[in-house]
């Protein structure tokens, strides 16, 4: 029964990625920007690597993203905030994409990270209840996590302009640089790593944004540190929700795997991940990836990306976390 289920479920899922494929190619050519061809979605674990690190391209032809693409519209992160009694200047905008503005603040004393959900309206439709939503979601991860090293304090509350910004929420700033720009990683600090999932999984959560290498945060001090919960899930403890919860702490798994297998077993790569990928990924790709290349050929054809449309063509591309060096190094060029 199940393997009757699961070859109409595949069966069902090419249907999809072929007519996906056909609309992104056309939607492209249409457009005149067609200048990368389609990934196959049967690529294993190192094309997916590969395909990942793309290389920048000239951005003199590539606008910033309409107002109804952004979380604050035509705005940026605020100038100032204040947080524990403590006023804080933006620094550095990290990234702004349709759900949220991320922006580094700092003061003499201390330095937080703040994230400010989405107010844009889209199509007429007022968003902001879906900026508070996010804001108190993630919030409340954090209070639920705030016992666990490798979870940056949490601020809830953000005052902007003399008044709480119900659609913002900070943490602490941590010094350190994304796992996609390290390449000499350690066993030990996969190890650590793995420690700190499943002190996550023990509050009844998953992660589930561990795909991205951008969410890992190496630590100047060599920790690990995760801190974006966006879509992390906390189920009650009912026998389908704890299902779905164990397939979610296994996705979370099988990211690590990938992650420490391509930083310290290169060699092993591709065998040891098509073996131990479950079988809910692979159908997930049956239908993920043809989505995500037409979303991807789509920003092509507004000319807020370039190429084969990864983030890193935009004139913003998000890089995740950046050490404060860094940060003082992009200020002082610009």
């Amino acid at each position: 029964m199940r393997n009757n289920l699961g070859a109409a479920f595949i069966k069902y899922a090419k249907r999809c990625q072929k007519f996906v494929w056909i609309k992104a190619t056309t939607f492209s050519k249409l457009s005149g920007v067609f200048q990368a061809p389609f990934v196959d979605v049967e690529f294993d674990g190192m094309n997916q690597y590969k395909n990942e690190q793309h290389k920048p391209l000239p951005k003199a032809s590539v606008r910033s993203r309409p107002a109804l693409f952004q979380a604050l519209g035509k705005a940026d992160p605020p100038e100032q905030v204040e947080i524990d009694g403590k006023v804080l200047a933006r620094r550095h905008i990290f990234k702004h994409d349709s759900w949220a503005a991320t922006a580094l603040y700092d003061s003499p004393h201390s330095a937080v990270v703040c994230k400010f959900n989405r107010t844009q309206s889209c199509f007429g439709i007022p968003m902001q209840w879906l900026g508070r939503w996010l804001a108190s979601r993630e919030a409340y991860f954090f209070r639920l996590l705030q016992d666990i090293p490798g979870v940056p304090r949490g601020w809830a509350q953000v005052v902007v302009d003399g008044k709480i910004a119900p659609t913002a929420f900070a943490h602490d700033f941590v010094p350190g640089q994304p796992l996609s720009l390290v390449h000499d990683s350690s066993a030990e600090f996969f190890d650590e790593l793995s420690a700190l999932l499943d002190a996550i999984h023990v509050r009844n959560m998953a992660y589930v944004d561990l795909n991205k290498p951008e969410n890992v945060l190496v630590g100047d001090d060599g920790h690990p540190y995760l801190f974006d919960f966006q879509i992390s899930m906390r189920l009650p403890n009912w026998p389908l929700a704890r299902a779905l919860l164990r397939l979610l702490q296994r996705s979370d798994h099988y990211h690590l795997l990938k992650h420490r297998l391509w930083r310290l077993n290169r060699d092993e790569f591709e065998v040891r991940l098509n073996a131990a990928r479950p079988f809910w990924i692979r159908w997930h790709r049956k239908i993920g990836v043809p989505l995500r290349t037409l979303r991807r050929q789509i920003l092509v054809w507004f000319r807020i990306r370039q190429g084969d449309g990864a983030a890193q063509t935009e004139l913003a591309p998000e890089h995740g976390l950046c050490t404060a060096e860094k940060v003082a190094a992009r200020k002082k060029a610009a």
